[in-house]
This record gives C-alpha cells, structure tokens and sequence, in this order.
C-alpha cells in the first residue's frame, strides 16, 4: 500500500445496521480497528454531564465526532498495516446535514485533507437486526435517514461505495478482506 489511505477502511452506514459487530470481529482476526466516535462521545458527556450530546447540542456533538476522528487517523498512522474504522471523518458532514445544520469550512477542509481508502464499506440498513438502547435512540427511519445521508457525503468526495451483505458477521468479514485485497 502506497500510503496512508491507501491502508484506511471505512466502515459507514446507520446505525444499527452490524457495524461495530464487524469491527470487533476484524479485530479479532487481528486487524487494527478504530472506534466508533458517536458512542465514546456519548458515554463520555454523559459521565462528565457534558452539553455535547446529539439530543442536547448538535453542533457541539459533531465537532467532537471531527475532532474523535482527526484523532483516530493519526492514530492509524503508527499502526503498521490496514486499520479498519467505524465511521470516518466524512460521517460528520452526513450528521450535520441531517441535522439540518450548516457545515462549516474547517469540517470541508478536514473531509478533503484526511483521506481514506477509495473503497467505503457501507452497512445498508437491517431492520432485522436493529436495535435502540441508551446510547443508540434513533429510530429505524432515522437510522434509514441517516445511511442517504452519510454514503451521499462519501459518493460525493469521489469514494466508491461496496454494500456489505446482509449476512452474518463471519461471512460479512470475509466479504470485507476479500474486497479491501487483503490476505
């Protein structure tokens, strides 16, 4: 792989379409992975009683999912080999728009500056398997919402969109390694 982004997957789609499963089970294979910043956004400002919580102040809670992301593409740069990301930069002008709210210029910039692998893995909504819990409130039609609008941003920064299948996780991640030319 020639260079960084090369070697970057993103994994993207709503939520609660089996994501963060497959992460954890590219993990397990022994890939590097990166998290999932919505999630660690929310337990965090939920234990500190934080504003940044996508029910209290939206615009706030997308800027710590920029700034969560910046952070794990750095991060992915020491690693020695592909990482694997649930969600990337580009997911935080899906959110944005979602919301109804302007993208600034700084959030453009970062999206075109942090690259990513040309291949985005995107987690199609799975009503079969969806779920709501604490940290995940959406509702399956906001979850459905929210898959237009995040492989939208993706489609238009250039990247080709790979559907994952509606499959168990096992077959999911040898569909993953077999697309990112891996192994």
């Amino acid at each position: 792989m020639q260079n960084d982004s090369d070697r970057f997957f993103v994994l993207t789609g709503g939520p609660g379409s089996g994501k963060t499963t497959l992460i954890e089970a590219l993990r397990a294979e022994g890939f590097a992975t990166a998290p999932e910043a919505g999630r660690g956004i929310i337990r965090d400002q939920t234990a500190i009683g934080g504003p940044a919580l996508p029910w209290q102040d939206r615009a706030l809670f997308a800027e710590l999912m920029l700034s969560w992301e910046l952070r794990s593409w750095h991060v992915a740069r020491t690693e020695p080999g592909p990482v694997f990301f649930d969600r990337g930069a580009p997911d935080t002008i899906g959110y944005l728009r979602l919301c109804g709210l302007p993208v600034p210029d700084h959030v453009a910039s970062a999206v075109r500056k942090f690259r990513y692998a040309r291949r985005i893995f995107v987690a199609p909504p799975w009503p079969e398997i969806f779920t709501q819990d604490e940290e995940r409130k959406q509702t399956l039609d906001e979850a459905e919402r929210t898959f237009r609008s995040v492989t939208g941003v993706y489609a238009e920064l250039g990247y080709e969109l790979v559907p994952l299948p509606l499959a168990p996780v096992e077959e999911r991640v040898r569909f993953v390694i077999a697309q990112a030319g891996l192994r």
